[in-house]
């Protein structure tokens, strides 16, 4: 059994009884963990620049190419969203309105619908992207309007923390946003992209539909 394998089934002790997806990060590995993680059964795979993951996407068998999905999950500049509707099947980053303009503009261009997530900065951490709670309540209704794009659900990042109830609150204030957007506004948002390798079991417990592994799935020891 290879270590990547060895990691995932202990990660699917969590994921399994709820069907959450693992994310399979992999901006710090090559493309042999890649074709590795695949043989393990990963089927979603995420990188957080557009640059790499084009240069890694394009190396990967084709097969491979055609069986998974690809995850956008670091911040998002403008002047890359070309290359992120191209090569993503799902931006977990949206941040801005400026920015979901670009990616509809660009998406409408290509004759495609892209999936995204927005991203909500729930601690409000000056060093984390995202919008506040209270500003996407304001604009969240702005952006569901834009053409060639498909809102699916909402992402955050967790401050890195040891309290493990502060966590959960965090990942719980997620889940209650999204039921209300769903309430309020009618539409189905099944995606919370939440929890890291660091959180990800709390994250699952308070109803993640996707969290983002990398050195857990990666490590050799």
């Amino acid at each position: 059994m290879s270590k990547i394998q060895e990691n995932l089934d202990k990660i699917r002790k969590y994921t399994d009884k709820t069907g959450t997806r693992i994310i399979a990060v992999t901006k710090y590995v090559g493309y042999d963990k890649v074709i590795e993680a695949y043989d393990a059964g990963i089927r979603d795979f995420g990188e957080n620049k557009v640059q790499d993951a084009i240069k890694k996407i394009s190396s990967l068998p084709e097969e491979i190419q055609k069986s998974t999905t690809w995850h956008l999950v670091g911040h998002l500049q403008t002047n890359k969203v070309k290359g992120a509707v191209e090569y993503f099947d799902i931006i977990h980053s949206v941040d801005s309105i400026k920015l979901a303009n670009v990616i509809s503009n660009t998406a409408k261009s290509s004759g495609k619908t892209q999936k995204i997530l927005i991203q909500v900065n729930v601690a409000e951490e000056v060093t984390k992207y995202g919008f506040t709670v209270e500003d996407i309540k304001e604009v969240f209704p702005k952006i569901a309007k834009l053409d060639s794009i498909n809102i699916v659900g909402l992402m955050t990042i967790a401050p890195n923390s040891e309290d493990r109830e502060f966590l959960r609150k965090i990942f719980k204030e997620l889940r209650l946003l999204r039921d209300f957007f769903e309430r309020k506004y009618g539409c189905n948002l099944p995606e919370l992209s939440m929890g890291m390798s660091n959180d990800y079991e709390i994250a699952v417990e308070e109803g993640s539909t996707m969290i983002r592994i990398g050195h857990l799935l990666f490590k050799n020891n």
